[in-house]
């Protein structure tokens, strides 16, 4: 039976210590955060972000704006938050709406102040192997869960079902940056259970409720389940079968307590390093 890989209580440490590095620093780190529109999945995203950012110390301003904005004012509104010194870090809650441009609007941030490390300068950066400003935050908390549990990387070979820029592309870059040999993997990928048994580290991270099931996971392997899905009668599972790979592999994340607790996290790590110039 597999070693539960327990983001909460990681993340939960993580949180203690930003929010004592938090307290020697002024100003005190600040997140510009804007929404637009009023999704309900974002609503929660950012609720549960402005409550983690309350509970270690760190600042926020929020900017709540019509669904109807155009592009140019949304651009403006950006760009009044770059030019603000107060302001370390800049999120722009997605998905946006339909007339607007995500990748237009995710490259008017400063990439000094990109704390999601979405923009291009920082994912061209961590592709390279040099140190971006900041991290994509679920890709990097799936680096320290692994460190958390002394897992090794190096070496090993790491496949990854998913392609997102969000998560699967850096999760990519990071784990060659690491020494893995890695192989990227996708809904329309043919032999997909051929692929992902060969992973002595599987992320599952492509939204499609249970897709890995025992018979894709090689014997001791380490599962990483990005995916959260709700089903039919309200329950959350994750793109990992888990109880029936719980029994084949060595370590896996459960879905809720693993993965998701950590993105916030280091959410939280990218604000106080970008405020601190780390």
């Amino acid at each position: 039976m597999a070693i539960l890989m327990k983001g909460k209580s990681l993340a939960l440490r993580i949180q203690e210590e930003i929010q004592e590095k938090a307290k020697r620093l002024e100003p005190k780190p600040k997140l510009g955060i804007i929404m637009v529109g009023n999704n309900p999945a974002s609503k929660i995203y950012v609720n549960k972000k402005k409550d983690a950012l309350e509970s270690t110390g760190l600042l926020f301003q929020m900017l709540a704006l019509e669904e109807s904005i155009p592009q140019r004012d949304l651009e403006n509104h950006i760009e009044a938050m770059n030019q603000d010194p107060l302001i370390h870090g800049i999120l722009v809650q997605l998905p946006l709406p339909h007339h607007i441009c995500t990748q237009d609007i995710l490259q008017k941030v400063s990439p000094q102040k990109d704390v999601d490390g979405f923009h291009p300068v920082n994912v061209g950066r961590l592709s390279m192997g040099m140190k971006p400003y900041a991290i994509s935050c679920t890709p990097y908390g799936i680096i320290k869960l692994l460190e958390e549990y002394k897992i090794s990387i190096e070496g090993k070979h790491a496949v990854i079902v998913g392609r997102s820029n969000i998560v699967g592309k850096p999760m990519a870059s990071l784990l060659l940056n690491q020494n893995a040999t890695v192989t990227l993997c996708h809904s329309k990928t043919t032999s997909l259970q051929s692929f992902c048994s060969q992973a002595d580290i599987l992320v599952a991270a492509v939204g499609i409720p249970k897709l890995i099931q025992a018979s894709f996971v090689k014997e001791g392997a380490v599962v990483i389940d990005v995916g959260i899905n709700r089903t039919t009668e309200g329950k959350l599972v994750g793109d990992v079968d888990f109880s029936e790979v719980e029994k084949k592999a060595s370590y896996i994340t459960p879905v809720p307590g693993g993965v998701g607790n950590m993105t916030v996290a280091m959410l939280l790590s990218n604000i106080v390093n970008l405020a601190s110039g780390q």
